[in-house]
């Protein structure tokens, strides 16, 4: 792209061409030259962005998602992290305490939660696991096993709240990159309506699904299996409902499709890190431990879990100067609808 002075030496040699005149600097017709290259340079600026924004390769924001109408996407919303809380009791008693529907506990950064059904606990009982949802949806939701310390309004005979396994599954809205993959994908496999494209497509429209996997012909000519995950992982019956319905409604006559929930296959991790000089060994290994965690998430639906890969995801952490890979001692080559799952995790000093 040329630039304002650029333009204005050009202007300069075509009015001295036409008119055998060389404007001093300065002077109040030079002034009106700059004046009017600034004005064509802001055009070149503008003709380079609508240029950009034809285009989904190089589109951005509500633009992209003008493309992606076109091609029958939408730009996946957020989505709140879920999970369960134990509710504890202060004591036992003969009666029900009540844990109401929307009761809202918190982390200590104030990160709240709320139930999503009411609960007892029981007659004779200490305590009570209810399902809750994070109140704003996205990635911030996702804590640790014991985050949740605190209610906001405790229940009647309620004394305590936490959460013994990790809250999983927020994300935050999609962003470009990952809607401009969807749309170039629905070029390079064109979606017909019947073909592995189609069924793929559709079911990643779903703010929830994070991978997707379709199986030809598993009950023979006629049917298709369609595997989906979510960031947290294995789906809830609610969701698998709601895509069989959806795909019930677009399937093509006489045609057998299923929606289900993908295997798992547990996977093991043991590795050693060395800290860099400075660092202390204990940070580096707790970043690689979340870093690791974060990871194994319902995007690795089908894909294979690779040493190389590990072994980047560790080395790009900060503070580490070297690692061993204990566990697995080979790659861990799935199936396309079967979801790695992490097992047990060690991270240690390395020795």
């Amino acid at each position: 792209m040329k630039t304002i002075e650029e333009i204005y030496e050009e202007m300069l040699a075509c009015f001295g061409g036409q008119t055998g005149l060389e404007p001093k600097e300065g002077t109040d017709l030079s002034a009106r030259l700059y004046a009017l290259a600034a004005q064509v340079y802001a055009l070149y600026i503008q003709a380079d962005w609508v240029t950009r924004q034809a285009f989904p390769q190089t589109a951005e924001g509500e633009y992209l998602d003008r493309h992606a109408q076109l091609r029958g996407l939408e730009r996946k919303a957020p989505v709140a992290a879920v999970g369960t809380v134990r509710f504890t009791a202060g004591e036992a008693v003969e009666s029900q305490r009540e844990i109401p529907l929307g009761t809202v506990c918190m982390t200590a950064g104030l990160i709240r939660f709320e139930t999503t059904q009411a609960a007892v606990i029981e007659a004779g009982a200490l305590s009570a696991d209810v399902p809750v949802r994070a109140l704003k949806a996205g990635t911030a939701g996702n804590v640790a096993a014991g985050a949740i310390v605190s209610m906001a309004v405790a229940p009647m005979g309620v004394s305590s709240c936490t959460n013994l396994q990790p809250c999983a599954g927020g994300a935050d809205g999609e962003g470009d990159e990952e809607l401009r993959m969807r749309i170039l994908d629905t070029f390079r496999r064109l979606p017909n309506g019947a073909n592995a494209a189609f069924y793929e497509q559709e079911a990643l429209s779903f703010d929830q699904v994070a991978a997707a996997a379709v199986i030809p012909r598993p009950r023979g000519v006629g049917s298709v299996d369609v595997v989906v995950s979510t960031l947290a992982g294995v789906p809830d019956e609610e969701l698998l409902a709601q895509l069989q319905d959806y795909f019930e409604q677009r399937r093509e006559i006489a045609v057998d499709v299923q929606v289900r929930a993908p295997e798992t296959e547990t996977v093991n991790v043991s590795v050693q890190v060395a800290a860099q000089g400075g660092w202390d060994a204990a940070q580096v290994q707790a970043g690689v431990e979340e870093a690791l965690e974060g990871w194994f998430d319902g995007k690795l639906l089908g894909k294979d879990i690779l040493l190389a890969r590990l072994g980047s995801l560790i080395y790009q952490c900060e503070g580490v100067e070297n690692y061993a890979i204990l566990a697995p001692a080979a790659d861990v080559e799935v199936e396309e609808n079967v979801l790695p799952q992490l097992g047990t995790l060690s991270v240690g000093a390395m020795t």
